[in-house]
């Protein structure tokens, strides 16, 4: 199964390394200062971010901060950090020997020449891993101009954008008033008013359909669900622009969201992922000094099943809606996430995610949740990187994992082998297309 294509439907690359087509700038740039996994790990051993550059447009001094990362390569031992980089490293580069302050000079200079090779262009990179599909995800303010820019190149490759309204959908998102005003901006729709403003993210959504979008993704705080009254819900959307609502009411207003999103799904066929549970940007003085998404993201535990309910009483038996859940909450599994989505049709099951991309992390998703919700109610794999030299490591480990815990199963006489070969190909490859309807 290693050699099948790769399907990416989920992830954080940039559509403009594709529009463009630019060597990547040099080793820091490419591997440290976009991967949140690798620079947490630094800061936590008191490596600063300023050290390291982070938060900047462009790094100053690449050679000084890929020796900070090469003298502190160690920290990673036993993380699937490590397995994706050496992957790299090795397959992609030619190292050999392991990074550390001994070999920064080698990694660097030999990483830096072959980056200036067309073979390293982001998409000969693209060919070379034999990607089907990429794909962003792009909040809905964005022009998408990118996109656009590689529609109309000609190249071949397939790079959609994945809608994410956060920054119009949640009261506490930084701008979230003058975001929600851009939006009107974009749309020509009233955002001032509630229908206005539905009818503008519906606008918004049908913008990102035209280029090659399939699905929507929610980064809410809950899975928390709400189906108020439409007087309800132009009330409490009222609150939330003129700044007027206290925690309870803002979280009122991203469950009602959650099901406004079901129902546009319902209507347009994109597929929903909801991805709840972190409690984001933790550490405040990062936060304050560097912005969000900067590795303070901390697990927290989740409810779905009173949570999702009152979405589920709305649209649960609607099979052509699809819900793919995500969690942070290992201890869901098999107590709340198979079970429901064991009997709702419009509900599959998100790949190990974040803090579980790794192999025990996959193994303890599929031994949890098997049993329950079956093969075929996940979606498969996604990688869900920022650092696009990862993703054939990360796909190539989930297909290690899938392959023998299927392995196991004809072992045991629970599967008879056609039908593991069969399932190997559908965990690697086919549930990802038939789930993100690509």
């Amino acid at each position: 199964m290693r050699s099948l294509p790769i399907v990416s439907p989920h992830g954080h690359t940039q559509a403009a390394w594709f529009a463009r087509n630019q060597p990547f700038p040099d080793p820091a740039t490419l591997f440290v200062q976009p991967d949140h996994y690798i620079y947490r790990m630094l800061y936590s051993q008191g490596v600063s971010m300023e050290d390291l550059e982070i938060g900047q447009a462009e790094i100053k001094n690449p050679r000084k901060v890929w020796r900070i990362f090469a003298r502190h390569y160690y920290l990673f031992r036993g993380t699937p950090t490590r397995i994706w980089l050496d992957y790299c490293f090795q397959e992609l580069f030619g190292l050999q020997e392991r990074l550390s302050e001994s070999t920064a000079e080698e990694y660097f200079d030999t990483i830096s020449a072959k980056l200036k090779t067309p073979e390293f262009l982001p998409r000969a990179l693209y060919e070379r891993f034999g990607m089907e599909v990429l794909a962003t995800t792009d909040s809905p303010l964005d022009s998408l101009e990118d996109h656009r820019a590689i529609l109309r190149s000609g190249w071949k490759g397939r790079i959609v954008p994945t809608f994410r309204p956060d920054p119009v959908v949640d009261p506490e998102f930084k701008g979230f008033a003058s975001n929600v005003k851009e939006l009107c901006g974009l749309t020509g729709e009233d955002t001032s008013t509630w229908k206005g403003y539905l009818r503008a993210l519906l606008s918004a959504r049908e913008r990102f359909r035209s280029l090659g979008c399939t699905a929507t993704d929610h980064g809410h705080p809950t899975a928390q669900t709400a189906d108020l009254s439409s007087a309800e819900a132009e009330g409490v959307f009222a609150e939330v622009l003129e700044g007027r609502a206290d925690p309870a009411r803002q979280e009122m207003f991203r469950a009602q969201m959650l099901t406004e999103m079901a129902r546009m799904s319902l209507e347009d066929g994109l597929v929903m992922q909801i991805h709840p549970g972190s409690v984001r940007n933790h550490n405040r003085k990062i936060f304050e000094h560097y912005g969000r998404d900067t590795g303070a993201d901390i697990p927290a535990p989740t409810n779905y099943v009173q949570a999702l309910r009152p979405l589920l009483d709305a649209f649960g038996n609607e099979p052509g809606l699809s819900i793919i859940l995500f969690t942070l909450d290992e201890s869901t599994y098999s107590r709340e996430l198979a079970p429901l989505a064991g009997h709702y049709p419009c509900l599959k099951l998100g790949p190990p995610w974040w803090f579980f991309d790794s192999p025990e992390g996959m193994r303890r998703f599929r031994e949890s949740v098997t049993e329950t919700a079956g093969f075929y109610n996940t979606v498969g794999f996604n990688d869900d990187t920022r650092a696009f030299l990862s993703i054939p490591a990360r796909h190539d480990v989930a297909r290690r994992v899938d392959c023998g815990f299927l392995a196991r199963l004809v072992r045991d006489h629970r599967l008879e082998h056609e039908e593991a070969v069969e399932l190997a190909h559908a965990l690697a490859y086919g549930l990802a297309k038939k789930a993100y309807r690509l």
